[in-house]
């Protein structure tokens, strides 16, 4: 069905005057179980160039692909050393920050564009517009924000890649992505930009939903919906375990 849209509409985006991206993802919707330990996302698509000529050779277009979500608000503490003690001293909370945040690229972000397109688009590590809840000065933002980033880069959580991204004939591209089974819940986005001679000439995007599933999603509803309910249960539970290791503990 899909391959049948792409023909039907190719005659109309062939007439563009700019290329076109025609994306896609091997899943849309992920679902997290309890074995769940990690899932390869399989992103492939192609360039539709104007007038349905073929890329000059000369002049090769790069692909990078940005998959991102979802947004939540994050509390970063700052720790230090007293009296051989290390304590939370300074502290900054980010109001939009994203969970999990991956790019893959056919080349090195920085040989692709300039540090304002980087900004602009979002692409790469360095360049992640966060949202911090309150004013700070400067150096104490970026000391925290590259905390922040720091920290999800060692959680597996935001990671780079420059040559995830291969291309074929210069019209087809695929790259396949990592998601962690740490990976938070909730509605992401696969970006696809083209780039050439440092601009980005088209860019797309498909949502993806990654969710839990069986008990977990029973267990995650029940926490969000019913919180004080659940909350009770939780801990009745864990005073009736350990009521019954004592009792077994005591007859051994």
């Amino acid at each position: 069905m899909k391959a049948f849209l792409v023909l039907l509409i190719a005659p109309l985006l062939l007439g563009a005057t700019k290329p076109v991206l025609v994306p896609d993802v091997s899943q849309r919707d992920i679902e997290i179980a309890y074995s769940f330990t990690g899932a390869d996302l399989l992103l492939f698509g192609a360039i539709l160039y104007p007038r349905g000529q073929a890329p000059d050779p000369a002049r090769p277009a790069d692909i990078v692909v940005v998959v991102k979500g979802p947004a939540q608000s994050i509390l970063v503490r700052e720790k230090e050393k007293v009296a051989g003690i290390w304590v939370n001293a300074e502290r900054m909370r980010y109001r939009s920050a994203p969970g999990f945040y991956a790019i893959a690229s056919s080349r090195p972000i920085a040989a692709l564009v300039d540090e304002r397109t980087r900004a602009i688009y979002e692409l790469g590590l360095e360049s992640l517009q966060l949202s911090p809840a309150s004013g700070a000065v400067a150096d104490d933002q970026a000391r925290f924000d590259a905390g922040l980033v720091d920290l999800l880069r060692r959680s597996g959580l935001y990671y780079e890649d420059a040559k995830a991204v291969e291309i074929t004939d210069g019209v087809l591209y695929r790259a396949r992505v990592r998601i962690p089974a740490r990976v938070p819940i909730g509605r992401f986005t696969a970006e696809t930009f083209l780039i050439q001679d440092g601009r980005v000439l088209a860019a797309a995007v498909r949502q993806i939903d990654i969710r839990k599933s069986g008990f977990e999603r029973f267990v995650a509803q029940a926490a969000d919906r019913h919180a004080l309910l659940y909350g009770l249960v939780a801990v009745m539970l864990s005073l009736g375990f350990g009521w019954g290791a004592a009792v077994i503990a005591r007859r051994v």
